[in-house]
């Protein structure tokens, strides 16, 4: 850059009255993005840089007046972390003259919103591989509606739609249903999708999928993914509000940083991908995932999609509460089957069903023998340790069907299989349950072929289960209670 051209940019951008820098921006032989750096700085982007990085191992030493002589003519990630959406925008607005203005939730990386406005420069650089942009920036601790409000009409029109929806009277997955299908649409892709992690039990759960192709199985292809794939994302986001992948330039780049799913994309045949973090109390609960977008709205797709993201984490991390609140009301903490409360609801609604729509169904009550043996001779604990593994028997025997805890020691299951196959499962159990010294049930069941009285069938069933009671003590009466 000529000392001219150094003034007339200097002076240009201290006319601003926000951060602004002029940022020089390469075009490698291959026609991709090189090299970025800041070439100008106004005294607004001195002062806020100075305030932020002063003392860090890059300006040990440099005073105030001459840290703009020090910033200008270095790479911008001097300070910052290398990001290929920044750098996408800087070569858009340098090389391809375009205007973009955005505005994103980046308090998850800066702990601000951030307003991005780029902007070709005219001025003609000495080196034909060097082209200039005009990059400045506002910081809002708070979302600032008014500059939500400013963003284009069919960006905005987009996201107040998909609000709309999800706050309707809709069940909750039903509308994430349509606001995903309604994405896959607007950014053009052949896939688009939504998931929720779980850190604890390292698992994830796709809440809601489309396809541009009726035969394409999203959540089968999830279903391969070990969780390391879903868990190294956060580490990718953490610097970053989201990830674009628009060509194989930028697959490479993340291949050197996360192989595992880079080669998942390649055997999917992904070519450009989108992936939005969802994020509650600086948290990650969940994911936006879009694959094979029409990158040639790529600045426009970004913005839709991180907005949108901001109001999807919301509503997901309440889904996600309320979620965990039906699982405390109606789960036995100790087992993890459905406790009584929920039996007791269950039998309530089945019952009223069946009185109307007789089916074929089957009831077994199944009562732990010598527990208190167990208690009193190992302790609570021990008993416990025995609840709990009578209960990982009973979810391993009766897969398909709903198990309660329906007292201290008992255990009920309600199922629609067949006689045959419910027979089947209960000689399972009891083959798998007959240590006297552990884990033994007395077991009591009941097939109702047609009558649709569902208490009546438990009535029956919790008999025959008193009666096989009965014989355990009698051919172990040291172990009566």
């Amino acid at each position: 850059m000529t000392n001219e051209t150094y003034l007339k940019l200097k002076d240009y951008v201290n006319q601003l009255p926000i951060p602004s820098t002029i940022m020089a921006v390469e075009k490698l032989p291959d026609g991709s993005c090189g090299e970025v750096r800041f070439a100008v700085i106004n005294d607004h982007l001195k002062k806020n840089y100075y305030d932020i990085f002063v003392g860090t191992e890059h300006d040990a030493g440099v005073d105030y007046e001459s840290f703009d002589k020090h910033l200008e003519g270095q790479l911008y990630t001097m300070h910052l972390p290398k990001e290929p959406n920044f750098e996408d925008v800087c070569f858009r607005a340098a090389w391809k003259g375009e205007f973009i203005n955005t505005y994103v939730d980046t308090s998850k990386v800066y702990g601000f919103w951030t307003q991005d406005i780029l902007n070709p420069i005219m001025e003609k650089c000495d080196d034909p591989a060097i082209s200039y942009c005009q990059f400045s920036y506002t910081l809002n601790k708070e979302m600032d509606t008014g500059k939500f409000a400013a963003v284009s009409p069919d960006i905005a029109s987009f996201v107040i739609k998909a609000c709309l929806e999800l706050r309707n009277e809709h069940k909750f997955l039903d509308s994430m249903e349509i606001v995903t299908k309604d994405i896959l649409e607007y950014t053009n892709s052949y896939a688009a999708s939504t998931l929720t992690i779980d850190k604890e039990f390292r698992s994830f759960d796709i809440i809601s999928a489309a396809s541009s192709d009726p035969h394409n199985d999203i959540r089968g292809v999830f279903s391969s993914f070990p969780y390391e794939i879903v868990e190294c994302w956060e580490e990718l986001v953490k610097k970053t509000n989201s990830i674009i992948i628009k060509d194989e330039h930028d697959l490479d780049y993340y291949e050197a940083k996360a192989p595992a799913w880079v080669k998942t994309l390649r055997i999917n045949k992904v070519q450009s991908l989108c992936l939005v973090p969802f994020t509650h109390n600086g948290e990650t609960i969940g994911y936006l995932y879009i694959t094979n977008f029409d990158v040639s709205h790529l600045v426009r797709i970004k913005e839709t999609i991180e907005l949108i993201s901001f109001f999807l984490s919301s509503e997901v991390a309440n889904h996600l509460f309320l979620q965990r609140l039906e699982y405390l009301s109606n789960v036995d903490m100790l087992t993890g089957v459905f406790n009584r409360n929920c039996m007791n609801v269950n039998v309530d609604e089945l019952a009223l069903k069946l009185e109307f729509n007789p089916r074929p169904f089957n009831v077994a009550f199944c009562d732990l023998n010598g527990l208190k043996t167990i208690n009193d001779n190992g302790g609570h604990e021990q008993g416990d340790k025995l609840l709990v593994y009578a209960a990982d028997v009973l979810k391993e025997v009766f897969a398909t069907d709903k198990i309660y805890r329906a007292g201290g020691d008992e255990f009920t299951i309600i199922s629609f299989d067949s006689e045959k196959n419910f027979e089947e499962k209960i000689k399972l159990l009891r083959e798998k349950a007959s240590d006297p010294d552990w884990l033994h049930f007395a077991i009591g069941y009941y097939h109702d072929a047609d009558s649709g009285n569902l208490r009546l069938a438990m009535r029956y069933a919790d008999e025959r289960m008193y009666k096989d009671k009965n014989k355990f003590y009698e051919q172990y009466p040291d172990k009566r209670r």
